[in-house]
């Protein structure tokens, strides 16, 4: 196999302009771009790699590399809707791809709904298909659903993949050949001619299907809902033997003699006959294994008793269950398998500055690796690992635009929430800087069912590289430290979570970092509404504001879940009472003191942009200084390298102007 420069292949693709001059707009530039790697997966021979990287603006560009050839990257296919997203592509053999988009679209009503498609291709771009099922002119409404893996490799059927399927009905009026089946079905799907078989028939119930390491389907789930079609947030495992076709459902499931409080599924190994999933274990989440032997008696596998152990690790095309993953102040990996954890601790070796080792993809015969490792300081390297060789090399850049720039080394430190309670966080500082009296942003997560983690995060480092120090809570209220950390959750018990985020900015001041002039606040989504709602409770600690996607108003949260099916979970996270009004930013802009800048893509799923535009029309009626910037056709995350770049530099103006910088 060649020894591989691909990176310097890549420098169209991730970077295409020269430095600037004004140093601002290329650190926008360079920290707006999208990942050079979005996805990555390695062929069933490991000989070729594919990887969907960021093009320009919102478009993505999917690449083929083969390895055992010139190395050259070749483009395969490119997307450039709008409204759509080329999420993740796998090799269903060693010369064709199976790739999923996301899209959103609107009804005929206005109502922003998602939406998936799947198509085949094969390594050199020939021969697309679609593989979601087409429509009859005849169904009652638009599917959404088009299709999900379920399993890339088959017993008895290869070229052939396992892949989720909606049922939609049809009118049944003037025709016998209407059909009047709905829900969730899954096919076998030959990936060669898109020629398709019912493997499972549809269940007006069924949210996913789970299978097997030998592409058997073993789970069924169903997520119950109440008489108007809403979720009630709960869901019933159905299962089935290696052998068997009849489901039989999994109930009363005891862990270690206890009974189970709130287990999960996520996979199924056939080569010892269990479930893995994750349940409660005193107040923690912990990994559960449960034998399909009818006998439902589960034991816990991996517990702590400080953060929740939320991640399994699997690897290669069979997904196989290796090992789970906790994060306390860094993420760490705790492998079921001797070989792993022996390779993971020789590649942390010889990796030392790149600490975060993750395997994302094999070969079928696992001799060949696919690795990406990272470390607050770098945003990571796709490396190819071959065992029998033990030879290591690297392939890609995760962001060749950054390659080689200075970031800011990532702390994580704790300080007292005013009622004594150590926050955990963590503070970044500027290169070089002696970390006194600096401009300071606190920068609270999104979620907030959510938590910051160790590690590089190119928002915070863009802030970073403009010299400001940058402090990310894991305020009370985010997800990972167990339930009584997470509590009512943070709308509900918002004056906690909002108390914790501006206690961040004190210490900041308290501890000599930030210059109580010129301390911002900065956040996305829920962060967004804490950015904002930080200013109705204090209005003198922060001098600047930034919310991206933030949610404004606690009722048009409500209103705006109504029209889904999720519109009762949302009911119950936001619960009745005075703190809907109290905890809406929207509803007390007279008490507002520091200037706000808003940002919002009109195709957001997650938070409607009229919160945005109402803030604004608030605001300005009550005589305080505000700015908002809609994008036109984005969503939620802002998907949108030039959108980015704008949007960073108009922070960094908006930022130096409110702070006197």
């Amino acid at each position: 196999m060649k020894n591989l420069l691909i990176g310097a292949a890549l420098c169209a693709l991730a970077w295409s302009g020269p430095a600037l001059a004004d140093d601002l707009e290329e650190a926008a530039a360079r920290f707006g771009i999208r990942a050079t790697v979005l996805s990555v997966s390695l062929s069933p021979s490991g000989e070729k790699i594919a990887f969907i990287s960021a093009g320009p603006e919102h478009s993505e560009v999917l690449n083929v590399v083969d390895l055992a050839g010139d190395g050259q990257v070749r483009v395969v296919t490119r997307n450039s809707e709008q409204n759509g997203d080329l999420t993740r592509c796998e090799w269903a053999t060693d010369t064709r791809l199976v790739c999923q988009l996301y899209g959103i679209g609107k009804s005929g009503g206005g109502l922003l709904l998602g939406f998936t498609r799947m198509f085949a291709i094969d390594y050199d771009g020939q021969n697309g298909q679609l593989l979601t099922e087409r429509a009859s002119n005849r169904a009652l409404r638009f599917a959404q659903h088009g299709g999900s893996l379920v399993a890339l490799e088959v017993e008895g059927e290869p070229g052939s993949i396992l892949m989720t399927r909606e049922w939609v009905k049809d009118r049944s009026t003037g025709t016998r050949l209407a059909n009047d089946k709905e829900g969730y079905g899954v096919d076998l799907v030959d990936v060669s001619n898109g020629r398709r078989k019912v493997e499972e028939q549809p269940d007006i119930n069924a949210s996913a299907f789970i299978a097997d390491e030998n592409g058997a389907l073993r789970l069924k789930i169903r997520s119950l809902t109440d008489g108007r079609g809403y979720l009630i947030g709960e869901d019933v495992y159905l299962y089935r033997g290696p052998e068997d076709n009849r489901w039989s459902e999994l109930e009363n499931i005891m862990i270690d003699g206890e009974p189970s409080s709130d287990f999960y599924a996520v996979a199924v190994d056939a080569s010892r006959n269990v479930i893995y999933g994750f349940d409660k274990v005193e107040g923690f989440e912990a990994v559960i294994e449960v034998p399909l032997d009818g006998s439902n008696n589960g034991k816990v596998i991996v517990a702590r008793d400080d953060v929740d152990v939320d991640q399994l690790i699997r690897i290669g095309r069979q997904r196989r269950v290796v090992g789970a993953s906790y994060a306390t102040e860094k993420r760490a990996i705790k492998y079921f398998d001797a070989e792993l954890g022996k390779l993971a601790q020789d590649l942390a070796k010889a990796l030392p500055n790149k600490p975060l080792v993750n395997i994302v993809g094999a070969s079928a015969d696992e001799n060949r690796l696919l690795i990406i490792a990272s470390s607050d300081r770098d945003p990571g390297m796709v490396y190819l690992y071959d065992k029998t060789a033990r030879q290591l090399q690297p392939l890609l850049a995760m962001r060749e635009a950054l390659v080689g720039r200075q970031m800011g080394t990532v702390t994580p430190v704790s300080y007292p929430a005013s009622d004594g309670t150590e926050i955990p966080g963590y503070l970044t500082l500027p290169p070089g800087s002696d970390g006194t009296n600096l401009p300071a942003i606190v920068l609270p997560h999104g979620g907030p069912a959510a938590r910051d983690e160790w590690g590089f995060d190119w928002l915070p480092q863009f802030f970073v590289s403009r010299g400001y120090a940058v402090l990310q809570p894991n305020f009370r209220g985010s997800a990972g430290y167990g339930e009584a950390w997470f509590g009512k959750n943070g709308y509900q018990a918002w004056p906690t979570a909002i108390g914790d985020i501006n206690d961040a900015g004190k210490w900041l001041v308290e501890e000599g970092i930030a210059d109580p002039s010129k301390l911002a606040i900065v956040g996305w989504s829920y962060g967004g509404y804490a950015a904002l709602q930080s200013q109705v409770v204090e209005p003198d600690l922060f001098k600047a504001v930034v919310a991206i996607a933030p949610v404004t108003d606690l009722g048009f949260l409500r209103e705006d879940a109504r029209d889904y099916v999720s519109g009762e979970l949302r009911e119950e996270q936001l619960g009745e009472g005075p703190h809907i009004a109290a905890g809406s930013p929207l509803r007390h802009a007279g008490e507002f003191n520091a200037p706000v800048a808003l940002f919002h893509g009109d195709y957001d799923l997650n938070v409607d942009v009229r919160h945005s535009r109402a803030m604004e029309d608030r605001l300005e009626d009550a005589g305080k200084q505000v700015t908002y910037f809609e994008y036109k056709g984005l969503e939620h995350s802002l998907r949108d390298s030039k959108v980015r770049t704008e949007m960073l530099t108009k922070i960094d103006r908006f930022l130096a102007s409110a702070l006197g910088n």
